[in-house]
Formats: structure tokens, sequence, C-alpha cells
């Protein structure tokens, strides 16, 4: 039996680029359950344009920490 050797996450250079909001919107659209201070992290580190990506799919709270 031959093992496929795993691959290493999303390097930082990509978490922060339109992979990582590709893959904020995979999940989202998957019926993921991401918490809310998981959300609000992302939209910390993507702004805006996460917020909106977290909009579209209904996910998004102005006061996300409440």
């Amino acid at each position: 039996m031959t093992v496929k050797p795993g691959t290493p996450g999303i390097s930082r250079e990509n978490r922060l680029s339109d992979e990582g909001l590709q893959r904020l919107e995979r999940q989202l659209s998957s019926g993921s359950q991401i918490s809310d201070q998981v959300l609000s992290q992302w939209i910390r580190r993507y702004g805006d344009t996460a917020r909106a990506i977290i909009k579209k799919y209904d996910r998004y709270k102005a006061d996300p920490e409440s």
C-alpha cells in the first residue's frame, strides 16, 4: 500500500491573497459552520472583501463579539 505524503497548509502569502478569499467562499457556500469569532478573524485579515462574502451568505453580524 502506497501512502501519499500530506501536503502542508496554505502559506501565509497565499492566505492573504485571492486564494484565501476563494477558500472562505467555498466554505460558506458548502454550509460549513464557521463560528462568528473565526468570521471576524477573516474580516480583520481581509477587510471589506471578506465582509462582502460573509454578508452574501447572510452570516455577517455588525458586532461579531456579542
